[in-house]
């Protein structure tokens, strides 16, 4: 697969480029203009001053378009739904977080864009949103006025660089929302086609590993996607104030890359942190009073509903025993299908598909989200977790969770994001068939009967969005000891928390990512050892300690006196001299990967299963004593090491000899710490879409991408971060990869907040621009 690169203008150019600007705006401001000042800090940082929100975005989508314009436009084109024109229907793009044929992005553009409804949405928004959106609009176009001779070499003279519209801004924010949902299922809606009518006989029953693989391959199962998160509250702070760590993972490629900068209204808001490529705010990030920081949440955002269809009609389905005809259009030379439910999909590989007696349909609560933005700005102004909580009501966030602490000492942990409003009692009222209700538990989809208008989801009148659960109903704690969370659901936020009424469709008492019963384990650690810090918050997380080594290595080693042969004997001789961390030094963790890669899914594997009641301890240990487990354990490790001795590179290894970002960030060979979702490590690292180990070694291209810790003192916040890949998309910049060297060298720096210091930091000249 081909990904291009996306890349901004060297900001060696930059003081150049001020001045062109400063002629453009036509000299200083006069009374009653508006203007907005952007300023460089170190590492590229901008520190955005305006007078009012418009002009504040104006010049959010002016500096991120310095950094980042290919990109930038390239989303344009996705959200217009012209990537086959522009890039060849065949090459690969992305939409949301799938990778695809750029024909099928375009088509599921054309299927789910509805530019009136989101008009009507979007207009139903606070006026400080509707000046966000149109400031960010005009921002953005004023950069390509000003730079169209200059863009980089990725997208100078390309006709698919053209202004952008408030219809563009609207549909990228919307392919944003449903990336969790519609947007993941594209191909699936796409390939909805009525059955011939040969095709009269039952489906093949449901290979259940099978579909759980099929929902792994979309994303919308075990996603490599996630982040850790802990709020630390005045009871076991050091200075008796709040402390954060936020640590998202998320692409280090594509439009979901973080964008670190400062905005300033004097009087409104004053904030800094990171925001989602295309947001005019602060997504993650800190104030005077508060910091914030968001995980992917484990609820659910959509459901399936199974239709009933009409006898020798499949384009009619039963509700309540009457049959109602599906809605079709034509789009690309290609039928879709819709109900009242929403549209048809199909995955054959889960047994969904479209026969003379059943077919299934996709409500996605998400569709339609447009506010998504004022949490984020309602956030920037909050002077307490209580304020923050507040920002929730309105259910603007789509998919995460959030966990705040604040100067007073108090932390917070909350998912209160988009979620349909199924209970308990509902989900088996309106079960459907057997085949389709076992994916619940298998693959994590929920699927209710559509033959059942009494199935649509509950209209609580306390709901602000009819359909979704609101706030009084969603997980909430606020605590002055400690909330984390590693993308498990709430159930794990802290050992004494205790939720009581909360819908399956929010979260359970599965526990499935390794890094919950690291956090579980390490945080008790830490505080065991005294008050907290930033510093021993940031060497928490930067020992990189592997918590599935921990668990399975000691059994391992014990029985390598058994191994059968001299790949498993070579394997156990690396794996004893390797520290149990994947640290730049740390001598065979490669192979640890490669064999648990494979071993983890073994069944029969551990030696002590699940107890939910020892959720950070179990499972435990290797079932060595069971020849047949034993037998495929040597055998995964023996398939690690051919596979590391096959790519050239030694058992022993230092890991940052092996990994290094992959060619899609930077061909730089920098050396970078850091493990795989699977094997519990909280710095978290890995591929979007896994790749066999070759004497490139591993390619890195998501994982820790922002990490900020934040404390407060008597002027305000202290807080530390690196944004690992840098703010630029461009070669050409010497902020595409400085702060991936910080990274590798476990190097925080300080952020500028006060006006001295941004005065310290600066580099460059200050641009100044005002709106026509």
């Amino acid at each position: 697969m081909t990904i291009s690169r996306y890349r901004r203008p060297a900001l060696g150019t930059l003081a150049a480029a001020a001045v062109l600007a400063a002629g453009c705006a036509g000299g200083p401001a006069s009374v009653g203009e508006r203007a907005v000042t952007i300023t460089r800090t170190t590492y590229g940082i901008p520190h955005i001053v305006a007078g009012d929100l418009e002009s504040l975005a104006y010049g959010v989508a002016y500096a991120y378009a310095q950094d980042n314009v290919c990109m930038a436009a390239d989303r344009v084109v996705t959200a217009r739904g012209q990537r086959s024109a522009a890039f060849g229907p065949k090459a690969i793009g992305l939409l949301g977080r799938r990778y695809l044929p750029n024909e099928q992005i375009d088509l599921f553009v054309a299927a789910h864009m509805d530019d009136a409804h989101l008009a009507r949405q979007w207009a139903a928004t606070s006026p400080d949103v509707q000046a966000l959106a149109r400031g960010y609009v005009a921002g953005y176009n004023r950069y390509l006025a000003d730079h169209a001779p200059r863009l980089p070499a990725a997208c100078k003279g390309q006709p698919w660089v053209t202004p952008m519209t408030l219809r563009d801004y609207y549909r990228f924010t919307e392919i944003s929302a449903v990336q969790a949902g519609a947007a993941a299922l594209a191909d699936a809606i796409l390939g909805a086609q009525p059955p011939a009518a040969k095709a009269a006989q039952a489906p093949a029953a449901t290979n259940l590993a099978d579909a759980a693989q099929a929902l792994r391959d979309i994303g919308l199962l075990d996603s490599p996607l996630g982040s850790n998160a802990w709020a630390f509250g005045k009871d076991v702070t050091a200075n008796g104030h709040g402390m954060l760590l936020g640590n998202p993972h998320f692409p280090w490629t594509g439009p979901n890359r973080f964008y670190e900068m400062h905005l300033t209204v004097p009087g409104q808001l004053d904030v800094m942190g990171v925001g989602i490529g295309g947001s005019p705010m602060v997504s993650i990030g800190f104030n005077k009073d508060i910091a914030w920081s968001h995980t992917v949440s484990t609820g659910k955002r959509f459901t399936l509903y199974e239709l009933t269809l009409a006898e020798g009609d499949p384009t009619s389905y039963l509700v309540d025993g009457k049959p109602e005809k599906m809605t079709s259009r034509t789009v690309g030379g290609r039928t879709l299908w819709s109900t009242r439910w929403g549209p048809l999909l199909v995955i054959p590989r889960a047994g969904l598909t479209w026969n003379v007696r059943t077919a299934y349909a996709l409500r996605d609560a998400n569709a339609g989200n447009a506010r998504m933005t004022q949490p984020t700005l309602d956030f920037a102004r909050a002077k307490s977790v209580d304020d923050v909580h507040k920002a929730h009501a309105g259910l603007g966030l789509p998919w995460v969770n959030t966990l705040a602490a604040d100067r007073h000492g108090r932390a917070l942990y909350a998912d209160v994001s988009v979620v349909p409003d199924v209970d308990a009692a509902q989900l088996e009222r309106c079960a459907p068939g057997k085949p389709a209700a076992a994916l619940r538990q298998a693959a994590g989809l929920v699927v209710l009967n559509g033959a059942r208008s009494d199935c649509a989801w509950r209209q609580d009148p306390g709901s602000p969005v009819p359909g979704l659960i609101p706030i009084g109903r969603m997980p909430v704690a606020v605590r002055t000891d400690w909330v984390h969370n590693s993308n498990d659901s709430f159930f794990y936020t802290h050992p004494g928390q205790k939720f009581e009424g909360v819908s399956p469709l929010v979260g359970d008492a599965s526990l499935t990512r390794p890094r919950t019963r690291a956090g579980l384990v390490e945080i008790p650690e830490m505080l065991s050892r005294g008050k907290v810090t930033l510093e021993s918050i940031q060497n928490q997380l930067f020992q990189n300690r592997n918590f599935m080594a921990s668990v399975v290595v000691p059994d391992l080693l014990a029985a390598c006196a058994q191994a059968p042969n001299a790949e498993a004997q070579a394997g156990c001789a690396a794996l004893r001299g390797w520290d149990r961390r994947d640290n730049l030094d740390s001598r065979g963790a490669h192979l640890f990967r490669e064999f648990w890669r494979t071993a983890r899914n073994l069944p029969g594997v551990w030696r002590v299963p699940f107890d939910p009641s020892q959720p950070a301890a179990t499972p435990n240990g290797l079932k060595m004593s069971d020849a047949a487990v034993a037998a495929k354990v040597w055998e995964s490790l023996a398939g690690a090491v051919k596979l590391i001795q096959g790519s050239g590179i030694a058992l022993d290894a230092p890991l940052g000899s092996v990994q290094r970002p992959d060619a899609a960030v930077t061909d730089q060979p920098i050396a970078l710490h850091g493990g795989e979702e699977f094997e519990g490590v909280l710095n978290n690292l890995g591929r979007q879409e896994p790749a066999p180990l070759t004497n490139a070694g591993a390619r890195i291209d998501y994982g820790t991408s922002y990490v900020q810790t934040v404390t407060f003192d008597e002027r305000g916040p202290v807080a530390q971060a690196i944004l690992t890949y840098g703010q630029s998309t461009d070669p050409a910049s010497p902020h595409a990869t400085d702060q991936l060297r910080e990274f590798s060298a476990k190097r925080w720096h300080s952020l500028p907040f006060h006006a001295e210091d941004v005065a310290r930091a600066r580099i460059g000249e200050p641009l100044r621009l005002v709106l026509p």
